[in-house]
C-alpha cells in the first residue's frame, strides 16, 4: 500500500445514466411515535458507487442509516412516510436480520467490536448471516487481505488491540456477511490521521476492487468529499443541498458551513449562511 496520505477517489462521477441500488424516496422518521427526526429525506446510491452524507451532529444521519439497515427498529422508532428500495425492492417494513442477508450491512459508530472475543472470533460472528457465496476460510482470507495487520493480530482478545485495529475489525467483520451495501457510520472518528488515511484508502479499494456499493456518514467533509465522488448535506433531518463532490468543494455556502465560525466562536447554521450569502448579494 501507498504511503502517501492522498486517499484515491472512486471512479464513478455522479449519478447520470447508473444504476441505483439504493434509492430513498422522500422518507419521514419517528421515534416513540411522536419525536419526528427525519423530514422528507431523498438519498440514492449508484451500484458499485460511493456517496457520502454529511451534517453536524444530530443532524439525522445515523438515523437514515438506521432507517435503511433496520436497526430503527430496534429503538423504537419506525419510517411513518415515504420508501426505501433496495435493488428495486422496497425494504423499510423489513426486519433488520432479513436486510443484512439480503446484502445490506452497517457499520455503527464507535468501533463496536466484542471486547472478550478474539480478532478471528469477532470477524466469524458475521458469518451466520452471510449471503450466498464465499466461506467463512474464504471470507477470512479477503478479510485478512485487505487488513493484513488483523491477520497479525487474529489471536489476540479484540478488547486490546488499538482503536485503528478496532476499526479494522469492525470493517473487515461486516465484509464477512458478503455484502453488496455497505453503511459506514463515522469510521474516522477518534483515530489518528495516519490511521484514518490507511482505513480509507482500504475502503476505496473495497469499493473498486470488490464493487461494494457504500454509503458514508461523515463529520471529515474534507475527507468524505476526497472519496466519495457524490454527496448531500444534511440539516435538522433535512437534505439542504447534494451535487457531485466536485462543485460541493468548490460552493462557498459549504466552505462556510463546515469551515467558518461566528463571531462568537460556534459553527454557522447552514440556513443562516445561505440567508447570509442572498442578503450580501442584495446590498452589493
Amino acid at each position: 500500500m501507498s504511503n502517501s496520505n492522498e486517499v484515491p477517489k472512486a471512479a464513478d462521477t455522479g449519478h447520470a445514466g447508473q444504476e441505483m441500488i439504493l434509492k430513498i424516496n422522500n422518507i419521514e422518521v419517528k421515534y416513540h411515535k411522536v419525536i419526528l427526526v427525519l423530514k422528507g429525506v431523498s438519498i440514492q446510491v449508484p451500484k458499485g458507487g460511493i456517496v457520502a452524507l454529511l451534517g453536524a451532529n444530530g443532524a439525522g444521519k445515523s438515523t437514515t442509516l438506521k432507517a435503511i439497515s433496520g436497526l430503527l427498529n430496534h429503538e423504537d422508532g419506525e419510517v411513518t412516510d415515504g420508501s426505501i428500495e433496495y435493488n428495486g425492492e422496497k425494504i423499510h417494513k423489513t426486519r433488520a436480520e432479513i436486510i443484512s442477508k439480503i446484502g445490506i450491512v452497517q457499520v455503527i459508530e464507535g468501533r463496536r467490536v466484542f471486547e472478550h472475543l478474539t480478532v478471528e472470533e469477532n470477524l466469524k460472528v458475521s458469518a451466520h448471516i452471510k449471503r450466498k457465496g464465499r466461506s467463512v476460510k474464504d471470507g477470512l482470507e479477503m478479510v485478512y487481505h485487505y487488513f493484513p495487520r488483523l491477520r497479525e493480530k487474529r489471536n489476540i482478545v479484540a478488547g486490546f488491540i488499538s482503536g485503528g485495529e478496532q476499526q479494522m475489525t469492525v470493517v473487515g467483520r461486516a465484509l464477512m456477511t458478503n455484502p453488496k451495501l455497505i453503511l459506514l457510520d463515522e469510521p474516522s472518528m477518534g483515530l489518528a490521521p495516519m490511521l484514518i488515511h490507511e482505513i480509507f484508502n482500504i475502503i476505496t479499494k473495497l469499493n473498486k476492487e470488490e464493487n461494494i456499493s457504500m454509503l458514508l456518514v461523515e463529520q471529515n467533509a474534507k475527507l468524505a468529499l476526497s472519496v466519495a465522488p457524490y454527496a448531500y448535506v444534511m440539516e435538522n433531518g433535512r437534505i439542504v443541498m447534494d451535487d457531485t463532490s466536485e462543485k460541493l468543494q468548490n460552493n462557498e455556502d459549504i466552505k462556510d458551513f463546515y469551515l467558518g465560525l461566528t463571531d462568537h466562536g460556534g459553527r454557522k447554521n447552514f440556513r443562516d449562511v445561505k440567508h447570509y450569502k442572498r442578503k450580501k448579494r442584495w446590498l452589493s
